[in-house]
């Protein structure tokens, strides 16, 4: 079989080629390319995906009518969370066969208002929004009521709101911030701060709880609002509230993002103090390439891939005239445990006065 190599591909690959990279056998890879029954899904999409990586267009035959278009609107690009949840949903609905159409905010561009009219002009047949209004609650409520009368199903990824009859898929924060804290008591931290965004946004406020619940259980604190500073969601937000709280005293701050979290670093070292020595940092997201920072961070994952599947999930279910929860699902995360967090100045004293 003859293949149409992309620009710039050098020519034309053989089955065997395909077979490796897709790791089937070429047998398969014949089949999935002649368009034969009889290939799971999964075999199948890991052949096309191989075409791809190998920089091949696909034969017509395997390219799909779309089954239908799917807005999908993420606040913004630059923090490396929302690329991570826009091309795990793009590449979800695509192999269901629908068209996903992403829609990508910026400070004085295009608002979620003005999206929402663009697509329906596009007569779209569902949205998908991540982390948009809906999570801010001071936010009106009555632009997703008129998309719900209209009969447009629609899902929603972080920040809950009860108000809105649709289904919900979260990160558990509360839960978050119980790792965070936990994992600073057994290094000795006794003095920790939380950096996280404005409380007005439901995963900020989420975080606040969960964290003045940990502080409380962990080291007897009823009060955590000395111990908190908020800001923007960004790494020069994370570098305001991380000095305030450097300046009080924490010895550990465990902060709303990765992006937050590289701000605090660098407050950090603008005081002359290394991470993790005099100050330990606990980021969450576990956003792509922060496991390359330096130091690499301590953070909270984010099960971006399971979220969005839960997400595609129920929203296939209600293009297909099924029903799905009108309520939130949540999803555990996890500690990701690298080198931005080690023992607290106390801990270090004491193994040392043990030692001598």
């Amino acid at each position: 079989m003859s293949l149409i190599p992309s620009e710039g591909s050098g020519g034309k690959t053989r089955l065997t080629d395909l077979a490796q990279q897709a790791g089937v056998s070429t047998a398969t890879v014949s089949r999935v390319l002649n368009g034969k029954v009889g290939v799971a899904s999964e075999t199948r999409q890991a052949v096309l995906a191989a075409l791809d990586v190998l920089g091949y267009e696909r034969p017509e035959k395997l390219r799909n009518r779309s089954a239908g278009l799917i807005g999908l609107i993420v606040p913004e690009l630059t923090n490396p969370v929302f690329p991570a949840f826009a091309q795990t949903i793009e590449s979800m609905l695509s192999q269901r066969g629908y068209t996903p159409l992403l829609c990508t905010q910026s400070p004085g561009g295009t608002t979620e208002d003005e999206y929402i009219e663009m697509l329906l002009d596009h007569s779209i047949d569902g949205i998908i929004f991540v982390s948009g209004l809906h999570a801010d609650t001071q936010a009106s409520r009555a632009r997703y009521d008129r998309l719900l009368a209209r009969g447009i199903p629609l899902v929603f990824i972080n920040g809950y709101a009860d108000d809105i009859e649709a289904p919900f898929v979260s990160a558990d924060d509360t839960a978050a911030m119980e790792l965070s804290v936990r994992h600073l008591v057994s290094l000795g931290h006794q003095k920790i701060g939380l950096a996280t965004g404005p409380d007005r946004f439901i995963t900020a406020r989420r975080k606040l709880e969960g964290f003045q619940d940990a502080v409380q259980r962990h080291l007897g604190i009823e009060d955590a609002s000395p111990h908190v500073a908020t800001s923007l969601f960004t790494v020069e937000g994370g570098q305001a509230a991380g000095g305030d709280l450097i300046d009080s005293g924490h010895t550990a701050i465990v902060c709303g993002s990765d992006l937050m979290a590289l701000g605090v670093v660098r407050a950090a070292h603008q005081r002359r103090l290394t991470v993790p020595y005099n100050l330990s940092v606990v980021g969450y997201d576990d956003s792509p390439l922060i496991a390359f920072t330096d130091p690499p961070l301590t953070t909270v994952r984010q099960p971006v891939s399971a979220m969005c599947h839960a997400a595609i999930s129920a929203l296939v279910a209600l293009l297909n005239g099924g029903s799905a929860p009108r309520s939130e699902l949540l999803f555990h995360p996890e500690l990701i445990v690298r080198n931005s967090t080690g023992a607290s100045p106390d801990m270090r004293i004491h193994a040392a006065q043990r030692t001598s």
